[in-house]
């Protein structure tokens, strides 16, 4: 593994558009996964296109190039033919092509038909030799995730550069494991990821990495937890009447679910061996109040309890919403504290010292809480939420800091039971399984592109009714390679279609923190109208005021992931929408994204579109992006889950401490795995 920049071709320019996507060295390069494949295919007649659908033709330059300077860009257009009629193609910024294209000349032309005044055209195709193009055929090539700069010809020459002067290591599987598993060699598997000969090729060297991923994650999350498993309760908590009183006051009443989950809490907060549990619940199912309920039984026994989250906006509405529950209460004795990286030192420091002589008994913030300047006087309780945004070696650093506390970990992503015991194979796992009795159902529908005209009016139209708008697109910024939505393009497009009183802002993951949070805050307050953003959003504030969930390209996401998204509205007293907006034409799209119109069970949801699509289906779309994998995903990958999870316990019973001569590559890149800090 070397730097980037010492790769031949890498300059300084290149060398920060890789920066932007995460890549600074040549390992990072080759684990730099195509997150599709492109698959040459027999050209078809010009009647056979269809609009939405990349194809190729073989086709004759039918008339002379012709030059339109209008606008912002240069567009070059010429008309093909075939025997089964003519159509029009343009490409955009390629003067270059004056001197390649010549009239008559019989070429190969791939790409997406679009439509224009109602007339079909090929737009941006790539231009094929009829000889050149027959090599291509039946092949794969990788398309990579990009960045403004940054095109899928410069990326696939690097890796190719890379594979040729990087000398891959030895492989760190055990042979054993690897025949057992039926498991080709790891330098096979990467070459074969980004340069796949076949499909059947592709599968073979995608099982392989998955289950890499896999395996280390689980001896990572094993290994680790060794030391907290069936550890004894040394805080002697006992059941509180004022929890009882608490639960009264609410304005609501908590679902059967959610007393049968506060009642398991309060068992293991009370019991012989410290709690370790996991609540999982759709958004919107009642997690909060029950963390909160554990964190004044807590503090009622006279001990410190702390509430982590991934966002700063997300701490500051968890801080205010306990606040309030405390002061109603008559519980402002317990001295919250919210605890933030966006704090000055002065209000560091202050902070530091209340929690540090037990003055503060309820914490909350976010990463902020496990710096090293924090120390507790008697932390009983962590609670974590949207576990699999926190590294492993993060949560640890609460353990280390005294006794061993409770540990109550939220989520809102639907795993099914089997693969929970899994991944979290040291909780007790409990289900909320049902939404407040109050709750309006979501009206959904899923459209095409055709729609967008008639969903801006509608948004309009629930603005002037004094609501908000959340609009997702799966990108950050355009790509002429990619035919789907970004987020600084739509952005600036929806404020010359929206009338200029309505206020939009952009918000993505680019963004500096701070930027982030101060957008988020302005959505939060209601002096923002309507938020475009990425799925940054999934793990997000409560904003009763937001109505509308408008998703482009959801063909792009996973039925699991939308589903989350779907949760960010709905919050509140009004009727709420969903719109997926269909950017593709295919008919199995539209069945997988009609399922998000019969249920609104997230297991249910999660289930059907790994039924849908098959086990081979692989590419394109995630269902979600739990524990951020770079290839595996809990759901479509389950059987290898399953099978890392057999050879990890394995292993580590064999060998716990990976000391055998066998185990050294093994030992060696677990070490540097878990450096990284691997995300749960």
């Amino acid at each position: 593994m070397k730097p980037l920049r010492e790769l031949k071709g890498v300059g300084e320019k290149t060398e920060k558009l890789f920066a932007k996507v995460g890549v600074d060295t040549t390992d990072a390069l080759l684990h730099y996964y195509p997150r599709n494949y492109d698959a040459f295919q027999e050209p078809v007649p010009i009647s056979g296109l269809r609009e939405g659908e990349v194809f190729s033709i073989k086709a004759q330059v039918a008339s002379e190039i012709y030059i339109n300077r209008g606008g912002s860009r240069n567009v070059i257009g010429v008309t093909l033919s075939d025997r089964s009629g003519r159509i029009p193609s343009i490409w955009f910024h390629a003067p270059y092509l004056r001197s390649t294209l010549k009239k008559g000349a019989v070429y190969i032309f791939r790409g997406r038909a679009g439509k224009r005044q109602n007339r079909l055209q090929l737009e941006h195709p790539e231009i094929f030799t009829v000889e050149a193009y027959a090599e291509l055929l039946k092949t794969l090539r990788p398309v990579y995730s990009l960045t403004e700069g940054l095109s899928n010809k410069t990326v696939t020459r690097m890796v190719k550069k890379c594979l040729e002067e990087e000398e891959l290591l030895p492989d760190f599987l055990p042979p054993e494991i690897r025949e057992g598993c039926r498991l080709c060699e790891e330098s096979e598997a990467v070459r074969t990821i980004h340069f796949p000969k076949t499909r059947e090729a592709l599968l073979t060297a995608r099982k392989r990495l998955v289950f890499d991923e896999f395996l280390l994650f689980l001896l990572t999350v094993r290994t680790m937890r060794e030391n907290t498993l069936a550890a004894e309760n040394e805080f002697h908590l006992k059941p509180v009447w004022k929890t009882e009183e608490v639960i009264e006051s609410l304005p609501y009443e908590l679902t059967k679910a959610q007393r049968n989950v506060w009642t398991e809490i309060e068992r293991d907060l009370c019991g012989h061996s410290v709690m370790s549990r996991l609540v999982q619940g759709d958004v919107g199912s009642g997690k909060t109040i029950l963390a909160f309920l554990s964190m004044i039984l807590t503090a009622e026994n006279g001990h410190q309890s702390a509430l982590m989250v991934p966002t700063e906006v997300l701490a500051n509405q968890h801080f205010e919403a306990l606040t309030s529950l405390l002061e109603k209460n008559g519980l402002e004795n317990y001295c919250p504290v919210l605890l933030t990286g966006s704090q000055t030192a002065k209000e560091k420091k202050e902070r530091y010292e209340k929690i540090r002589t037990g003055q503060a008994k309820v914490i909350v913030g976010t990463h902020a809480l496990i710096q090293e300047k924090v120390v507790y006087q008697d932390l009983a309780l962590v609670i974590t939420d949207e576990q699999h945004r926190f590294g492993v070696k993060q949560r640890e650093e609460f353990t280390s800091r005294g006794r061993s506390p409770h540990v109550l970990v939220m989520s809102a992503t639907p795993i099914p039971r089997t693969l929970a015991l899994i991944l979290y194979g040291d909780l007790d796992i409990s289900i909320l399984d049902e939404l407040p009795r109050n709750r309006l159902p979501i009206k959904n529908c899923v459209v095409d592109t055709s729609y967008r005209e008639k969903a801006c009016r509608f948004l309009e139209k629930q603005v002037r009714e004094g609501r908000q708008v959340y609009i997702i697109c799966p990108m950050v910024e355009g790509n002429d390679e990619l035919e789907i939505e970004n987020v600084t393009d739509y952005t600036e497009n929806l404020k010359t279609v929206l009338p200029q009183d309505i206020r939009i802002r952009a918000l993505h993951g680019k963004m500096k923190p701070k930027e982030k949070n101060e957008i988020m805050a302005l959505f939060l307050e209601g002096a923002v109208d309507i938020l475009v953003s990425t799925t940054v959003i999934e793990v997000g504030v409560n904003v009763p005021n937001a109505t509308v969930m408008m998703v482009e390209n959801a063909e792009r996401f996973g039925l699991a992931q939308l589903h989350q998204l779907r949760g960010r509205v709905g919050r509140g007293a009004y009727q709420s929408y969903c719109i997926f907006i269909q950017g593709n034409q295919e008919e199995e799209t539209r069945k997988r994204l009609e399922i998000l119109n019969s249920s609104n069970d997230g297991f249910h949801i999660a289930a059907e579109d790994l039924r849908l699509r098959g086990p081979g289906d692989l590419f394109g779309i995630r269902q979600s992006g739990l524990m951020d994998f770079r290839i595996g995903d809990i759901y479509q990958d389950a059987d290898i889950l399953k099978t890392a999870s057999e050879a990890a316990a394995s292993i580590l019973q064999e060998d716990p401490f990976l000391t055998r001569e066998g185990h050294r590559y093994l030992k060696e890149k677990l070490d540097e795995y878990t450096r990284k800090k691997i995300c749960l």
